[in-house]
């Protein structure tokens, strides 16, 4: 492909440092002979795609040995004759440097919105600690030796629910987009609770709205679970800050950020400390605090052209971490989400999920049980909060 090809968004996830995360993954042990399998959901269209792959966190060279790309079946199986070799500047492996990332060159796939694709990694040497996403909600598989081209998907004999140095898919073959939507947040955001392997998380939802409403563009997810608006974390990612350009204002096309994060800036020091230990770091930050950092979001991103959607934070009574104080922050917070004029529109999630009988609370239909963070039903209803005519 020559070297003016236009990319456009499909897919993409932020990437996080090494952790024993959520539930059990591989990121801490990473891969050593051995073929990861990946399944992911693009949103946008095309011919052909080329996937990035991040060294981010990685403490050493990162040796990817081989990479396919193929349409999806169903598990960890592919579409007979699609598996297609990915290759980086014409070889079939390639080195990153620690902190690096490398795009493949393009491969041949005709893409629609909401088609699957499958992308393998087999990594002969042992690639240390994984930069990974922690909470992807969707099954990955791995598999002993070479499998890149593997039909039998019982080859396959271990699952995680986690993505692994995948952080994008590209899409070519058709004009120029800049109309790329990219939702950016904490675990609300990142789908937590949503059901495993359905593509029921917020941006989900919202991209089928406007694929029903004759709207449909890419939708990219950039919630990382557990992460601040003001501070980095082992556990859950960079702040918001720090990672906003990279997940945000770097995306191909991107012309709206919705940003729906702070909840666990003013809950993480309500929280007993024993008894949730990740909860760090956790300053008492106010209600000021974390204002400041989101005009500094609303800022960086009008410089670039991008317009941004104020999410406001949802009802968390009955949570851990729910106390007057926290309350009283996410009242002041919201109050000026809604009123400052600082957004170019407001989603106001807290509205259209909070109980009508206890506004401080979930409506129970929305709770996915943890009484902060939605379920399906809950999710779809963020969707249907966000206007269209906004994006």
């Amino acid at each position: 492909m020559s070297n003016d090809t236009v990319w456009n968004a499909g897919w993409s996830t932020a990437v996080q440092r090494p952790s024993t995360g959520f539930d059990k993954n591989w990121a801490e042990e990473g891969f050593a002979d051995q073929t990861v399998r990946q399944v992911v959901r693009v949103t946008g269209s095309g011919t052909t795609a080329r996937v990035r792959l991040s060294n981010r966190f990685g403490t050493g060279e990162l040796a990817v040995s081989g990479a396919t790309l193929a349409r999806t079946d169903r598990g960890a199986a592919v579409r007979e004759g699609t598996t297609r070799r990915l290759t980086f500047g014409g070889a079939d492996s390639v080195r990153i440097p620690a902190g690096g990332e490398v795009y493949s060159d393009a491969a041949e796939v005709d893409v629609a919105p909401f088609d699957r694709l499958t992308v393998s990694l087999y990594f002969a040497r042992p690639t240390g600690p994984a930069t990974f996403h922690a909470q992807a909600f969707t099954t990955s598989y791995r598999a002993a030796g070479d499998q890149l081209a593997a039909a039998d998907p019982a080859v396959f004999t271990e699952t995680s629910l986690s993505w692994y140095f995948l952080a994008d898919v590209e899409l070519a073959g058709g004009p120029a987009r800049r109309d790329t939507v990219v939702a950016f947040g904490d675990s609300i955001t990142d789908g937590f609770a949503s059901t495993p392997g359905t593509d029921r998380r917020y941006p989900d939802a919202l991209a089928g709205r406007l694929a029903e409403a004759g709207l449909a563009r890419p939708v990219l997810n950039a919630g990382i679970g557990g992460n601040l608006l003001l501070n980095d974390s082992d556990w859950f990612g960079e702040r918001a800050g720090a990672r906003f350009a990279r997940d945000v204002l770097d995306k191909p096309g991107v012309r709206t950020v919705i940003v729906l994060v702070g909840l666990n800036d003013i809950g993480f020091s309500e929280a007993d400390e024993a008894a949730f230990p990740t909860y760090r770091p956790n300053p008492r930050l106010s209600a000021a605090q974390v204002v400041d950092g989101y005009r500094e979001l609303v800022e960086r991103a009008h410089a670039a052209g991008v317009r941004v959607v104020g999410g406001t934070i949802l009802p968390f009574r009955g949570a851990e971490y729910h106390t007057p104080a926290s309350e009283a922050k996410r009242q002041e917070i919201n109050a000026w989400i809604r009123t400052s004029g600082a957004f170019d529109a407001v989603a106001d999630f807290a509205a259209a999920l909070a109980d009508p009988a206890d506004p401080d609370a979930l409506l129970p239909a929305y709770d996915s049980g943890d009484r902060k963070h939605p379920g399906d039903a809950g999710y779809r209803a963020m969707a249907a909060a966000v206007d269209l005519s906004a994006l």
